[in-house]
C-alpha cells in the first residue's frame, strides 16, 4: 500500500449507532440504568450523549444491519471533500453525500461506505444554515 497523497485523515467519531430489538426498553435502559444523558428522539431513534460521542439507538433498518455491532460515524468539516479524498484512496461509497435531517439552524449530511471487511461506516457533516 502506498502512502496517501493528501493530508486528509479521519479522526473524531461523532456518532455510534447501536442496533436494538426493542427501542422503548433500550431507551429506558440507556437513560435509567446506564445514566447516559438523553438528548432527543425521532421516529424509531433515540439519542444519548456519551462524553464527546453521540449514541443513536435504532432498530435495524435492513437485514444487513441486524447484528450486534456498531456503525461508526466520523465527523468531517466538509463531507464532499472528504468523500473525494477517500475515493481517491479506493474507498467505495454506497451513496453520495445527502441531507438526512434539517432544522431551522442546521443540516445534517451523511454518506455511507464499507471497509474491506464489509463493515459499514458513515461520514457526517453538520452545516449551519
Amino acid at each position: 500500500m502506498t502512502a496517501p497523497s493528501s493530508a486528509f485523515g479521519l479522526s473524531d467519531i461523532g456518532q455510534i449507532a447501536i442496533v436494538v430489538k426493542d427501542l422503548e426498553r433500550a431507551t429506558a435502559y440507556y437513560r435509567d440504568a446506564l445514566g447516559l444523558k438523553f438528548l432527543f428522539s425521532a421516529p424509531n431513534l433515540a439519542f444519548f450523549q456519551a462524553g464527546s460521542v453521540r449514541l443513536m439507538l435504532t432498530p435495524p433498518e435492513q437485514q444487513e444491519f441486524d447484528h450486534p455491532a456498531s456503525i461508526l460515524y466520523f465527523t468531517v468539516a466538509r463531507i464532499d471533500e472528504a468523500v473525494r479524498a477517500l475515493q481517491a484512496r479506493g474507498v467505495a461509497f454506497r451513496d453520495e453525500p445527502h441531507i438526512v435531517h434539517r432544522t431551522d439552524a442546521m443540516e445534517l449530511w451523511m454518506s455511507h461506505f464499507h471497509d474491506c471487511e464489509e463493515n459499514t461506516f458513515v461520514l457526517m457533516e453538520t452545516r449551519a444554515k
